[in-house]
């Protein structure tokens, strides 16, 4: 107990006097994660959304596999871009393996799934109801996927703020194509399991504990928009 008591009070110090390693490491973690986010909303949103809205031979299967890649491995996705980036896979002249790059093209791979699974649940309960109203005004394939997106705009930030969960908490995958190597691509999740290894529980502690509040505080502001929108547009 008197262990656990003096590392908190060490996690609690290193947050308070701003130690430059915690913050360094924390700012990193914001910048992949948040960059994979974006990448994979701009990319799953329209995704989620043709797949709802279209009627095409083989949809049931699509989204049987889409649902299925939700719960991706994050080592296996960590192992494939990892050979893809390596020297003799087929982008390995791009050198972007062990860089924060590489890691955010993991995050995005497991996240956009997530993304485009609830947004096409969503549109397509969406559509259900609003399908003869745009079929009357002639607005039909696309256009009306595009246009549910917008109109339910901020009921999908649930489905990003799911991704946003999953990426801040993947360890496997930044792992793999990452290396954890100290000041170049350890992220808090990586770095909370090296130090637990090594017996840091201070540095381990803090960074948990930032981790926890930076994914409350996304939640609340999101959540708070929300309610605002809601609120000005009915």
């Amino acid at each position: 107990m008197n262990a656990l008591g003096e590392a908190a009070r060490g996690a609690l110090g290193l947050i308070v006097s701003g130690d430059a390693t915690l913050w360094r490491i924390v700012l990193l973690s914001l910048e992949v994660s948040l960059s994979a986010v974006v990448l994979a909303t701009l990319a799953g949103l329209p995704v989620g959304a043709a797949i709802a809205v279209g009627r095409f031979p083989g949809r049931r299967t699509l989204v049987v596999l889409l649902n299925a890649l939700m719960g991706l491995p994050p080592v296996v996705v960590g192992l494939v871009v990892y050979l893809l980036l390596s020297r003799a896979g087929p982008l390995g002249e791009l050198g972007l393996l062990f860089t924060p790059p590489a890691m955010v093209i993991a995050q995005t791979v497991l996240v956009l799934p997530i993304i485009a699974a609830l947004c096409r649940q969503a549109v397509e309960d969406a559509w259900i109801e609003y399908e003869e109203q745009l079929r009357s005004l002639g607005v039909t394939g696309l256009r009306a996927a595009l246009t549910l997106v917008w109109d339910i705009r901020f009921s999908l930030l649930t489905a990003v703020l799911a991704g946003l969960g999953r990426a801040s908490a993947e360890v496997g995958a930044v792992m793999i194509v990452g290396g954890n190597i100290d000041g170049v691509t350890r992220v808090m999740t990586t770095t909370i399991a090296l130090e637990t290894s090594k017996g840091d529980l201070p540095l381990a502690l803090s960074l948990g504990l930032v981790l926890i509040l930076l994914v409350i505080a996304l939640n609340a502001g999101a959540v708070l928009v929300r309610d605002a929108a809601q609120r000005r547009y009915g």
